[in-house]
């Protein structure tokens, strides 16, 4: 299988630079990445791609037992590595992929050096002693929704979930970006990412850490930020001056200097 063409990979900037792998959340694609590829590829080798289900991924390659557990999602990033024998790698997750980065490390960890959570969840849904921002109920309704009517759902939570209301271009993108993803393929993602639980996952991190979360997030309020930052032993926690679940298309200056700072003192 041409794993490239399978997972739309994209290679930019310096060859010879340390190894930024960019991986993108549930309804996005690697696009999400564009106002912050500037500033990292000045200095870093950048490696950008799609889950198999997203953007310009070869729908061919869909399988939905795969696809239906983060391990599904951690095979596409360790096939892209193996592709491009990518080692040393800075593996950056924007929300859900953050998990997936951890499993991928933890599956083969002599390719990874160093983590870049973005908006990390471990765990979407409320327990005794967690908060995870969502009631079990809330949750069943979300996906009851999304997949009786998956462009209407996009259109109703995109905004809410991007946030800064006052720039309503921000939702717009991401709700188009939530719509030109296939609604079989969207379900199932959606499935998988808001019923995960990777906390225990979060113990087998042994890479330095950076846990990225914004003052203000719908998706993962900044208790869930505090949980993964402890949970991790040595791991910086930055809050970002930005409001909503994607920082790197709201505050890209400041997500950009963040994962360049952090990557510049770990190594």
């Amino acid at each position: 299988m041409d794993i490239r063409r399978r997972n739309n990979v994209t290679v930019t900037s310096r060859v010879d630079g340390p190894v930024l792998l960019l991986a993108h959340g549930f309804g996005c694609d690697q696009n999400m990445w564009r106002l912050i590829v500037p500033a990292l590829a000045e200095n870093y080798r950048l490696v950008l791609f799609d889950y198999v289900g997203s953007g310009h991924s070869d729908p061919s390659a869909w399988d939905e037992q795969r696809y239906s557990s983060l391990e599904g999602y951690a095979r596409d990033v360790l096939e892209v590595c193996e592709e491009l024998d990518l080692r040393n790698v800075t593996f950056v997750g924007h929300s859900v992929s953050a998990m997936v980065g951890v499993l991928a490390a933890a599956n083969a960890p002599e390719r990874f050096s160093h983590l870049v959570m973005v908006a990390p969840s471990p765990r979407y849904i409320d327990e005794d002693g967690y908060r995870g921002g969502f009631a079990a109920d809330d949750i069943d309704e979300l996906l009851e929704s999304l997949e009786s009517n998956y462009l209407g759902w996009s259109a109703a939570m995109a905004p809410v979930i991007m946030g800064n209301a006052d720039r309503p271009e921000l939702g717009q993108e991401l709700t188009t970006s939530f719509c030109a993803t296939d609604p079989d393929m969207a379900r199932v993602f959606a499935r998988t990412t808001f019923l995960s639980d990777s906390r225990e996952d979060l113990k087998t991190v042994s890479v330095p850490t950076l846990v990225l979360e914004c003052e203000q997030d719908v998706i993962a309020p900044r208790e869930v930020g505090a949980y993964v930052h402890d949970a991790i032993p040595g791991s910086r926690l930055v809050t970002l001056a930005a409001t909503g679940h994607c920082p790197q298309l709201s505050a890209p200056q400041a997500t950009a200097s963040a994962i360049s700072d952090f990557v510049g003192v770990a190594r």
